[in-house]
């Protein structure tokens, strides 16, 4: 019954629509046709009243012209099918083509007649008295030296007119009804299409019933229908929020679990995997077949499966240090356990939280090397200062060529002590973000940097009687850089250069430039260093041949400071030797166009 309700309401609604449209339609259609043919028949009118003005408007200007203004007017109507009626500034006919104007009367209160005898041109539909049928009137006024001094107006009747009419009345008439006999037809379809969802909904409305809680309708009608929406919304929207609030939580959580940044893993009671989000299954590599099996399979540390056991055993949080191995690299990890508890107050499962703490973990382990070689490095001369200075207190200043002697060892182990503290300070300054962000590169002359290292540097390479060439393809040759960076850069590297280059030794500093890099080489023919130290001898207070170094009054920070700087200036820096024929260093940064870019 609801649905037969329903359909019949939606009939009668499109029928009244349609009907209505067809109407409103259908009278717009006749009232446009109508006034478009008689503006056209009021154009073209006017237009034969205009000529006819032009052919009497001398006749108009005395009496006996005016008599013979009837005979043309009777000629000229045999030639258009119009009827011409002229008349005087009285009103009184003086010619017309169908009738004698002695026997018409007065047209001054004609509503044409009376627009064109004030200058306009004239326009009536009405019944002629004399033909009783409905015609169109067009005057307008007739002029003499610029004087109005009569009225032309033309009639037509408008029997072909009200025929058109009417055959357009008769047409609208017939296609109006076969219209309508289709909007019925198509109106019942349609209700019938409308009406089908109404079973779906009572079937859905069932489904709801049954416990299938996700099903819902949200009909505003005003009819049955929304009766019925507002029936089986009622019976469910408590449980619907309950259920709504759980699924969002659960999503939430989901949300949260597969985007944390740290790796997250539940573990059922036994210590199996169940869950774990993205960044588990990337770090430990889990796949689909691991999912089920016992987490020393899928992370392979026993360690883990203690706290673990130990966990689920004291129902209680626990933190620990994880260090493992991981696709071949060390990782440590701080994990985070907590057991799932139930209702029962029984451990259902448990939550491993991994925190990776590799960087953090290499940067305290560097910190503690760096403090344990400084230490180290600055022990050494204390300990040579305080030896030979017990012994100068001992005695030793009385006899004057040894004194001499620990006196000078004493100043070069503080000579020593002066140039490490100072390479510690250089570093620290180069680590100060602060003072890294005063800094601003700029085109600086590489030919002319290391003419001047060269030079400045000459006691030192001609005492050993060294040869230290300075080659270049083009100048000037520019870079991209901070000038006393880059030239405490090349001093280091010449520096070494001289010290374990033998007397009689050859250095070549080279320079040249390629696609918009800048490439500077450092080459001597001196001790070179073995293949087994080459990646280690950046590294702070790495040392070849500690004795020897010590020696030669090495601090182990040069190249250290080296490549910190070059990469600090956007460049890198590599290395080539070989035992006993030399080493060479190879500086690269940016050219100048990356300035303009």
């Amino acid at each position: 019954m609801l649905t037969r309700n329903l359909r019949n309401q939606l009939v009668v609604s499109f029928l009244a629509l349609i009907l209505f449209t067809l109407v409103a339609l259908g009278s717009y259609i006749l009232w446009f046709f109508y006034q478009h043919n008689i503006a056209s028949l009021d154009s073209a009118m006017l237009n034969q009243a205009k000529i006819i003005e032009e052919l009497i408007y001398r006749d108009m200007s005395g009496p006996i012209q005016k008599g013979q203004i009837d005979e043309k007017i009777k000629e000229l109507s045999s030639r258009i099918d119009l009827r011409v009626t002229v008349v005087d500034t009285t009103g009184v006919v003086i010619a017309d083509s169908q009738q004698n104007p002695e026997l018409m009367e007065n047209h001054l209160d004609r509503s044409e007649i009376a627009a064109a005898l004030i200058g306009n041109n004239g326009y009536s539909i009405r019944t002629s008295t004399t033909q009783d049928k409905s015609l169109l009137y067009v005057s307008t006024p007739v002029f003499y030296h610029d004087e109005i001094t009569g009225v032309v107006r033309v009639a037509m009747p408008l029997d072909h007119v009200d025929a058109g009419y009417y055959k357009i009345l008769s047409a609208l008439l017939v296609a109006s009804c076969l219209t309508f006999l289709v909007a019925i037809a198509f109106s019942l379809a349609l209700a019938y299409k409308y009406t089908r969802p109404l079973e779906k909904i009572i079937d859905t409305a069932n489904e709801i019933a049954q416990g299938q809680l996700s099903k819902r309708v949200f009909i505003k009608t005003g009819d049955e229908l929304e009766i019925l929406a507002h029936a089986l919304n009622n019976l469910t929207s408590s449980l619907e929020d309950k259920v709504n609030d759980i699924i969002a939580q659960k999503h939430k959580l989901e949300l949260i679990l597969q985007n944390m940044g740290d790796a997250v893993i539940l573990l059922d009671r036994f210590g199996k995997v169940t869950t774990a989000n993205k960044t588990a299954i990337t770090t430990f590599g889990i796949t689909e077949q691991m999912m089920g099996q016992h987490n020393i399979q899928v992370i392979g540390n026993s360690l883990l499966d203690q706290a673990i056991q130990g966990t689920l055993r004291l129902q209680e949080n626990k933190l620990i240090d994880l260090k493992t191995n991981i696709h071949g690299k060390k990782r440590v990890f701080q994990v985070f356990l907590a057991p799932i508890i139930s209702a029962e107050n029984d451990s259902t499962g448990i939550l491993t939280v991994f925190h990776d703490i590799t960087t953090l973990q290499e940067i305290h382990d560097r910190q503690a090397d760096f403090v344990t070689n400084a230490s180290h490095e600055l022990a050494t001369p204390l300990t040579a200062i305080r030896g030979f200075a017990e012994t100068l207190l001992d005695g030793a200043l009385e006899q004057p060529e040894l004194g001499k002697k620990f006196v000078r060892i004493i100043y070069n182990e503080s000579d020593r002590m002066h140039r490490l503290i100072q390479d510690l300070l250089e570093l620290a300054r180069l680590n100060a973000q602060e003072y890294r962000e005063q800094i601003k590169l700029e085109p600086i002359d590489i030919i002319a940097v290391l003419t001047a290292v060269k030079q400045d540097m000459a006691p030192r390479w001609q005492q050993k009687n060294q040869t230290v060439t300075l080659e270049y393809r083009q100048a000037p040759l520019t870079a991209l850089a901070h000038p006393d960076w880059f030239k405490q850069v090349i001093v280091n590297l010449l520096e070494n250069s001289i010290k374990y280059t033998p007397a009689k030794g050859k250095i070549i500093l080279t320079c040249w430039s390629k696609d918009n890099q800048v490439h500077i080489a450092v080459q001597d023919s001196g001790i070179g260093i073995p293949a087994k130290d080459l990646p280690l001898i950046f590294d702070r207070f790495y040392r070849v041949d500690k004795a020897r170094t010590r020696t030669a009054g090495g601090t182990g920070l040069g190249l250290a400071i080296v490549k910190f700087i070059i990469e600090m200036l956007g460049g890198h820096i590599t290395v080539q030797s070989k035992i006993d024929v030399g080493t060479t260093f190879t500086i690269t940064l940016p050219g100048t166009e990356k300035l303009s870019q």
